[in-house]
């Protein structure tokens, strides 16, 4: 049977269906998720934070989440998720196994995103089926990892991973949940999903939703927290840390990215762990910060990495600059660091995504700007050859029609000195490009890095470098259109409109189209010109497109 077909709801007596809750959805169906949560708050009884993971923790040793009464299920079409709000190529892998008589479910931060009317990054799929079985059901399929083996299946152009409950108990050495006794009033298909809940991460990642039945499982809390906009961990912060400490940056990013905040216990074990994260492979630091930084909530995820002491961490030197900048770990001023990233994010979304070579550029860009400032008009030219794929002419014409202020707040524009002619003026922007070049390459010098924060003996050294020899090869290509120009045989962009799947995969005409808008927006913002009223036409690199 198909998803699109409804099944009725079948009835278990260590359930409560709750109707009140889905009500309370319904009323805020049309809002954003941080509204809707807001509002669903209201209908919450204010009561002290509950030690919710000292009973999963205790009962999964002992031998069981006896109080099976607080175990929910609840109808998702109540909750108005549609079939529609599944990608297609979902679809096709859940019917795929559901066809050969598996149960199959949806599983993780996808669940929690329909609830709250999100768009999901992406969509994970468990199954009762073993690796082996996925492996035949589909013709383009294989299985990945070793730690933890999945199956990658290909549907047109989009991997979609699919993990069996089988496996799940491997991902780790030491399992909570691996001497769990079945709960009194329990069957075996709950049981299974529970135990498969106690081992993720956070609880509003720890529902299930069968989308056949139309069901969503709720066996942690997790729906309560995602009315109280928290992100708790299924089990003590510290020992879930310990077992992986990427959840740290996972939980930043959730956070970060959905507006929640961490519990109390939650909060003190990120900062409390934070320098666990040195020992974390640096490809999975690019992973995760890739996930911050390219999915349209890079501005917060900066704000909250520096809040919870991980920044100098994973990027020291980024840190550096907003310690010279005197901000505090709450404040809510903004810097030239996460007003680049501010633009990006309005381009931003967590399906259309950017390649890491984008944010990275942007990093580069910003220290070097940081170690010798550069005059704004210098800057402009600058980002407007970069965008016609080195075109001198064009970037001379436009930066010669720009009237209005640029943004006055940020140390990296200076305008003690501006230049006197044309030549002196793309001389600036070749050096400027050589400047890039540099820093990327101290950013991938671990000595360098290491002493970003030498002059700051309280913050933890670290000399975390995570761009690869490739990657950083690829962000220097960005620039090179400024070097050699039109006869290196960089050229345009077509149209004005980003291709976000050209953008997706590091297409250089794409990145160095969006690099060019953030950069120029953010050096003469739009919100500026119209608050000054300085000049009503400014020509930027988009108007001279459409002349």
């Amino acid at each position: 049977m198909a998803i699109p077909a409804v099944q009725g709801l079948s009835s278990r007596s260590q359930f409560i269906f709750v109707f009140r809750l889905p009500y309370c959805f319904n009323k805020v169906r049309n809002c954003s998720s941080v509204a809707a949560v807001k509002w669903l708050a209201g209908h919450v009884n204010d009561s002290r934070e509950e030690n919710n993971w000292q009973r999963n923790y205790s009962d999964a040793q002992g031998g069981g989440y006896k109080n099976t009464s607080e175990w929910k299920k609840l109808s998702s079409k109540e909750l108005g998720i549609q079939t529609s709000m599944i990608s297609k190529s979902t679809r096709s892998v859940l019917n795929g196994l559901k066809q050969r008589g598996y149960d199959v479910y949806l599983v993780g931060g996808c669940v929690r995103d329909l609830i709250l009317k999100k768009i999901p990054k992406d969509f994970d799929v468990i199954t009762s089926a073993e690796l082996s079985e996925v492996l035949k059901t589909f013709p383009r399929c294989e299985i990945v990892g070793r730690r933890f083996p999945i199956c990658h299946v290909h549907v047109d152009d989009v991997i979609i991973e699919v993990s069996s409950f089988t496996t799940r108990g491997r991902k780790f050495g030491w399992n909570p949940y691996n001497g769990a006794r079945r709960p009194p009033r329990c069957n075996d298909d709950d049981f299974v999903r529970w135990k498969n809940c106690l081992g993720r991460d956070f609880t509003i990642n720890a529902l299930m939703f069968d989308p056949f039945t139309r069901i969503i499982y709720d066996y942690l809390g997790g729906l309560e927290d995602i009315r109280k906009a928290k992100v708790r961990s299924v089990i003590p912060a510290s020992s879930s840390f310990m077992e992986d400490c990427a959840r740290i940056l996972r939980g930043v990013r959730i956070a970060s990215r959905l507006g929640f905040r961490f519990s109390r216990e939650t909060a003190h074990f990120v900062k409390e762990f934070g320098s666990s994260l040195l020992r974390l492979d640096r490809g999975r630091i690019l992973m995760e910060l890739n996930y911050m930084l390219a999915y349209g909530s890079a501005e917060d995820s900066l704000r909250l990495l520096w809040k919870f002491g991980i920044l100098e961490i994973v990027l020291p030197l980024q840190a550096a600059y907003f310690v010279s900048q005197g901000f505090r770990r709450r404040d809510k001023r903004s810097n030239m660091l996460l007003s680049l990233f501010s633009c990006l994010d309005n381009l931003l979304a967590p399906d259309r995504p950017c390649h890491s070579c984008l944010w990275i550029a942007i990093l580069a860009f910003h220290k070097a700007l940081v170690d010798r400032p550069r005059n704004p008009l210098v800057v402009a030219a600058f980002s407007i050859v970069v965008y016609t794929g080195g075109s001198s002419s064009d970037a001379l014409g436009i930066v010669k029609k720009v009237s209005q202020l640029h943004d006055t707040r940020f140390a990296e524009l200076s305008v003690d000195h501006s230049p006197n002619s044309d030549e002196e003026l793309l001389d600036e922007v070749m050096d400027l490009a050589v400047d890039v070049k540099c820093t990327l390459q101290k950013m991938t010098d671990e000595c360098f890095v290491s002493r970003a924060l030498i002059k700051y003996p309280q913050a933890p050294p670290s000399d975390m470098v995570f761009i690869s020899p490739a990657l950083s090869q690829k962000v220097c290509a960005i620039f090179e259109c400024v070097q050699w120009g039109k006869d290196g045989g960089h050229s345009q962009k077509q149209g004005s409109e980003i291709d976000y799947g050209a953008l997706a995969l590091g297409r250089l005409y794409e990145v160095r189209h969006v690099f060019a808008r953030v950069v120029f927006d953010t050096v003469y913002p739009l919100q500026l010109e119209h608050d000054t009223s300085t000049n009503s036409n400014l020509d930027t690199p988009e108007s001279k497109e459409n002349e």
